[in-house]
């Protein structure tokens, strides 16, 4: 049979135009960027900084980088979410979650699962800074404690019920820094309890805890109901704080690394959505629903908005301690801030002392991958951090973590077997040698915004172990 050279054409043209409608478009136009799978499912807990997650699936955004499959499941708890995680997607469980920073490192230690078997886990992205509040049941008002709870000395003891959301993460670690700042130990002076956020305010009405350190829309639902008060924002205890991330197994990223990569960028741009206050009525009214959160839009928005009604007869409109999800680079997982949780970890004997903390970030944090996927979501080299950027917010936080850690040191002469007995960083770190905080100072600076240090005490020569190691830290 003899082709002609029309023919020829038309053919090759012909088969052109099916290779290009068989070829993914956009950011997947090259094969090598192409997720391997399409499917991952995620968890998340009823909290206002879930959102990145829900709004990625209900706008379709997951769909957009080419995983179309992707579901957000909800939680009851933090230990649900880790039991979830340990068993994985495969097996029933979740590939990853919206998740309290520190418990990917936890987990992968083996410090929170059964029989302390290690579940190695990644952070692909920070999905808030700020957004959590330090709530006093309603009895305690007449001594208005503040961000100051030293008032609370008068009415706390050994009976009181001070509830957080899972040991060792992050409401765990404000909520003792917030006490032991005020000479009150978490762990003797009162009972910590663990509850899961959605749980708080109902625990809270029946009179069964005093105080409660939760992420929103919770504390300001408290308020509406006049059961309580928020004492403090999170934020006045460290402006910009980082909070929730983006946890995976690793195993699954290792796997599926474009997936991976797809999936952060799908978050990103949720992100940038979640932080215009324009898009702040919708966001709530999404989170809101019943497939969701099953909250009014009363108990999620105003604090979005940075309206913070305290409940004590405190009121500020337009606060900067609103919960962010982009702005001032709310979602780059910096290092340095995964430092200073594992050192709380550390001081209050979550972690143990010997923790090599330089490689276990570099194993869990994964900043590369977060900058491809930005990159991949059309974010701009200036909206990015620079290396001055980092090197600053990393210097600051050494400083403040070898501040802290000289407090340790400093009284560890007046311990009672203290380092001569191989005792860790606990158990040399008195009550009340925190600083001390002022109105507008904060324990540890953000590298976006570096606000005045807290008066401290110089510390003494001699520091501990870890103080020392610290210091070598090129983190």
């Amino acid at each position: 049979m003899t082709i002609t050279r029309r023919q020829a054409l038309t053919g090759t043209a012909a088969l052109l135009a099916a290779a290009r409608a068989a070829t993914p478009r956009g950011a997947f136009a090259q094969g090598s960027t192409k997720p391997e799978v399409t499917k991952a499912t995620l968890g998340y807990i009823a909290l206002t900084d879930a959102a990145p997650l829900i709004i990625a699936k209900e706008k379709g955004l997951f769909a957009k980088y080419g995983m179309p499959d992707v579901e957000v499941s909800k939680q009851a708890s933090w230990g649900a979410t880790r039991d979830n995680l340990v068993l994985g997607g495969e097996r029933g469980g979740i590939d990853g979650a919206h998740i309290l920073t520190p418990l990917p490192y936890l987990m992968t230690t083996g410090r929170v699962t059964q029989n302390n078997q290690p579940v190695p886990m990644v952070i692909l992205a920070r999905l808030n800074t700020n957004g959590q509040a330090l709530s006093v049941a309603e009895k305690h008002k007449p001594l208005k404690p503040t961000i100051d709870a030293s008032a609370l000395k008068k009415s706390l003891t050994t009976e009181s019920k001070i509830a957080m959301t899972f040991r060792g993460g992050t409401h765990d670690l404000w909520i003792r820094y917030w006490l032991a700042a005020a000479g009150i130990d978490p762990d003797k002076d009162v009972q910590t309890i663990v509850v899961p956020p959605p749980q708080m305010v109902a625990n809270m009405k029946v009179g069964t805890m005093d105080a409660f350190c939760v992420g929103e829309p919770w504390n300001d639902q408290l308020v509406n109901q006049k059961i309580g008060f928020s004492a403090a924002v999170t934020g006045e205890l460290w402006r910009d704080h980082p909070e929730k991330s983006l946890g995976m197994r690793a195993d699954w990223v290792e796997r599926n690394p474009n997936a991976a990569t797809a999936l952060t960028a799908a978050v990103i741009e949720a992100q940038r959505w979640c932080d215009e206050a324009a898009n702040k009525p919708e966001m709530c009214a999404i989170i809101g629903k019943r497939a969701w959160f099953n909250v009014p839009v009363a108990d999620i928005l105003q604090r979005s908005l940075g309206n913070i009604d305290y409940g004590d007869g405190r009121k500020v409109e337009g606060s900067p301690l609103l919960m962010k999800f982009w702005r001032d680079h709310a979602s780059y997982p910096f290092p340095s801030h995964d430092l200073w949780f594992l050192t709380e970890d550390i001081r209050w004997g979550v972690l143990p002392e010997a923790t090599d903390t330089r490689a276990l970030i570099a194993q869990v944090n994964r900043e590369g991958l977060w900058r491809k996927a930005a990159e991949m979501a059309g974010v701009k080299p200036a909206e990015t951090p620079t290396a001055v950027l980092m090197m600053i917010g990393q210097t600051e936080v050494m400083k403040i973590t070898k501040i802290a850690l000289g407090c340790a040191s400093r009284n560890a002469a007046s311990d009672s077997g203290s380092q001569a007995s191989g005792g860790t960083v606990r158990s040399t770190w008195k009550i009340g040698s925190s600083p001390r905080m002022a109105k507008g100072e904060v324990p540890i600076s953000s590298p976006v915004r570096m606000p005045t240090m807290p008066a401290m005490a110089k510390p003494s020569a001699t520091r501990c172990r870890l103080a020392a190691r610290c210091q070598n830290s090129p983190l």
